[in-house]
């Protein structure tokens, strides 16, 4: 199996899919990898540390696609990648399709083989690629919040952890999961008050555990949202359905009811966003306001700290890879539930229950077309 590495063309994506240990231990598996050239440098990867590990670095993008039996990637493909897409491609990237009916179709039309990072789901429930991404999204959102807090950005003017005779600010997190709890963290430590909105008991309790009763746990329902919603100072979105289009928890009336200057971080923007205000924007231009409020809708958080994230990422990817290249793509799947259900599209077929589901489609069991 020849594996390729595309170089990521999002604005200010800086990750790769790949390092050269994953390169190595690819290799070991008894595939060949060749890598784009300049893929890794935006996480301090030469190409010279990928030829030393064993790859074939290639001048072009395109060659890369039409070469490859297997395309590695950290972030879907882009309008202008659509042309590559092939039948037979297997890819292996983040896709977040449920906000994205036109590359859902584009992979169904080519009949790709998509692979989604965060519907990989372990029998426990849990997301094993999402969540070294979720927790360092999560840790971003209360230190980029509290950046947009200050005046220059446009912020009310808040300091994130107050000082002694002046209120700290008021941190308010919709969603207790890994993002939740690691903006909590952050949060915590700045001196915050935190309260975070949640609807199982049993994440609220682990919360209180974790955190030694310091941060407030109220469950979400739509009272509790509008209440701490007007409160807070600074919002993050945490909300997850995993491959589902996020739920709209916040309405633009309810930003609308918020102080001025206070700030939004949409954590769920990559899967719609969970406030209806919520657009998507870019590193270079993170913020728009709405209402007087601040709004921070980057949809590649993790991607503004790749060093760390794309370490963070392959430590998790590499392994269903291996398998891939190991049994064959049918086999890995069928020997493991977990990366059946990263199956997203498949020869034409739509193989995820919750895309189909948000974007009204016909949904084919993954087994049913193997």
């Amino acid at each position: 199996m020849l594996i390729g590495v595309a170089k990521e063309i999002k604005a200010q994506e800086n990750r790769v899919g790949l390092t050269p240990a994953g390169v190595q231990a690819l290799k070991g598996a008894g595939a060949d990898v060749i890598v784009e050239a300049g893929a890794g440098v935006g996480s301090g990867i030469a190409d010279a540390d990928y030829a030393g590990a064993g790859a074939e670095i290639v001048e072009q993008s395109a060659d890369v696609w039409a070469r490859s039996d297997l395309v590695v990637k950290v972030k879907e493909p882009l309008e202008s990648e659509y042309a590559y897409l092939r039948p037979g491609l297997l890819l292996y990237t983040y896709l977040h399709l449920a906000p994205l009916p036109l590359l859902t179709r584009v992979l169904v039309e080519q009949k790709v083989t998509g692979i989604a990072y965060e519907t990989i789901e372990e029998a426990d429930g849990s997301l094993p690629l999402l969540e070294p991404m979720s927790e360092i999204a999560g840790k971003m959102s209360a230190q980029v919040g509290a950046h947009f807090l200050e005046c220059a950005p446009g912020g009310r003017g808040v300091l994130l952890g107050g000082v002694p005779g002046v209120n700290p600010a008021d941190v308010v997190i919709i969603g207790g999961g890994i993002v939740g709890r690691s903006a909590a963290r952050v949060a915590l430590g700045m001196g915050a008050h935190v309260t975070i909105l949640e609807r199982s008991p049993r994440q609220m309790q682990k919360i209180d555990d974790l955190f030694g009763g310091r941060v407030t746990t109220i469950m979400s329902q739509p009272v509790t949202v509008e209440t701490w919603t007007r409160r807070a100072d600074l919002l993050i979105g945490a909300v997850l359905i995993p491959g589902a289009a996020a739920p709209m928890v916040v309405s633009h009336k309810l930003v609308s009811d918020m102080k001025d200057g206070s700030v939004i971080v949409d954590v769920a923007v990559d899967q719609g966003g969970c406030v209806e205000t919520t657009k998507v924007t870019t590193h270079a231009d993170p913020t728009f306001i709405v209402d007087g409020v601040v709004h921070y809708g980057v949809a590649n958080m993790p991607g503004a700290v790749p060093r760390t994230s794309t370490f963070a990422l392959t430590n998790v990817t590499l392994r269903y890879l291996i398998d891939i290249v190991r049994k064959g793509f049918a086999a890995a799947c069928r020997d493991d539930n977990a990366l059946a259900a990263g199956v997203n599209t498949h020869d034409g077929y739509v193989t995820c229950a919750p895309v189909a589901d948000a974007q009204d489609l016909e949904f084919t069991p993954l087994d049913q077309v193997l």
